[in-house]
């Protein structure tokens, strides 16, 4: 097993984690247990980490990141939509 495989499994089960939050904040529209601090520094951790993904040209850690902060971004909005 390379490290290219492993490092894909883990942008997969760790960007998949994200899924059943997104659904459910989507599904009952309520982000009233997510802590808005919390998910702007996650958000922007993850960007800077998708930057730095593209800077060094590894591609798990570009696709893990830009899907996850995809994900993030969307429970982030429903956090300010929300409010």
């Amino acid at each position: 097993m390379s490290y290219q495989t492993i490092g894909l499994a883990a942008a997969i089960l760790t960007t998949s984690a994200f899924l059943p939050q997104v659904i459910r904040v989507v599904k009952n529209r309520s982000t009233h247990d997510i802590s808005l601090a919390m998910f702007v520094l996650f958000c922007t951790g993850i960007f800077l980490w998708l930057i730095y993904g593209i800077l060094i040209k590894d591609i798990p850690i570009i696709i893990a990141n830009a899907a996850t902060f995809i994900l993030a971004t969307i429970i982030l909005i429903y956090k300010f939509k929300f409010k």
